[in-house]
């Protein structure tokens, strides 16, 4: 099938953009069919995916996880596939998937055609792939979305540093299979994916296609040892800590003590409260397999 390469021109500060010569030259060495649409924010781009469907095309996103998350949640349920080359500062899906970050590797992945069916979350109806997450998670990837000098990992630990200094525990209520959690602390994450903020692996063991949220909580704890264990986050090996307690559902109703945003693929997603879900094995993407 031939490909419409969707480019978010404005992703990582024009990631995306320098590397496209570098895309096209790599399919046109594989004598590979597709064009090029540069977006025009996320209802533009959306909409140029579903075309492309309706066409007989593949998608193939390259941008960030934000872009790849909104145009795999309109797709939900499509028997084509999406491809994806990564062109975000954080490309955690792609990283999860096993797609290189060179464009090179990532058109191989595209020519060898292979599918894997992953699921798809949503939030209050708003759909996403990754990790949705509220409290201290939500407010520092405001911060780092802010910011425009730092790329990659340093861009969320900066913004978790920031978010820090001003940080108060949150009341949080997570409602699953009829009972109710409570706890104060900093965060609440469905993970969908094992990792988010360019390679935190904040739910190590999650399943892109096992139709369950891993939910990792973040209870109450001192801010230096938090500071402290912010590293163990990039191994995931901080869920072995006292104040960090990670249960599986597919289903959660979720609210807070103030007003929360969620944010889910870089994005803010909606606000609290709200109910989260799985659509099991909804979106097949071209990816390795395994």
């Amino acid at each position: 099938m031939p490909l419409a390469l969707l480019v978010n021109p404005h992703s990582a500060g024009g990631k995306a953009l320098k590397l496209l010569p570098r895309v096209e030259a790599a399919l046109d060495a594989r004598r590979m069919v597709f064009r090029v649409e540069k977006t025009r924010g996320v209802e533009h781009a959306v909409r140029q995916a579903q075309l492309a469907v309706d066409a007989g095309e593949v998608p193939v996103v390259m941008s960030g996880d934000g872009l790849v998350g909104a145009i795999g949640g309109a797709l939900a349920g499509a028997e084509t596939p999406l491809g994806i080359v990564p062109g975000g500062r954080g490309n955690d899906l792609a990283r999860v998937l096993g797609i290189p970050d060179d464009p090179q590797g990532a058109v191989e992945v595209l020519a060898a055609g292979r599918t894997r069916r992953i699921d798809v979350g949503e939030a209050n109806g708003r759909r996403f792939l990754g990790i949705a997450s509220t409290g201290f998670d939500s407010e520092a990837n405001r911060i780092a979305n802010e910011t425009r000098l730092l790329r990659g990992s340093l861009v969320y630990a900066y913004g978790a540093l920031r978010a820090l200094l001003g940080w108060k525990p949150v009341r949080f209520t997570i409602g699953v299979d009829g009972e109710r959690i409570r706890f104060s602390g900093y965060s609440v994450s469905a993970a969908n994916n094992r990792a988010y903020g360019g390679g935190m692996f904040i739910a190590p063991d999650a399943d892109l296609s096992d139709g369950e949220f891993d939910i990792v909580t973040i209870g109450e704890v001192g801010k230096l040892k938090f500071v402290a264990n912010l590293p163990k986050v990039f191994k995931g090996t901080h869920i072995r800590e006292d104040e960090v307690r990670v249960f599986r559902a597919s289903h959660l109703e979720l609210s807070a003590s103030r007003p929360l945003e969620v944010y889910a693929d870089g994005e803010h997603l909606t606000d609290l409260p709200a109910s989260l879900r799985l659509l099991p094995r909804a979106l097949s993407v071209l990816a390795p397999p395994g």
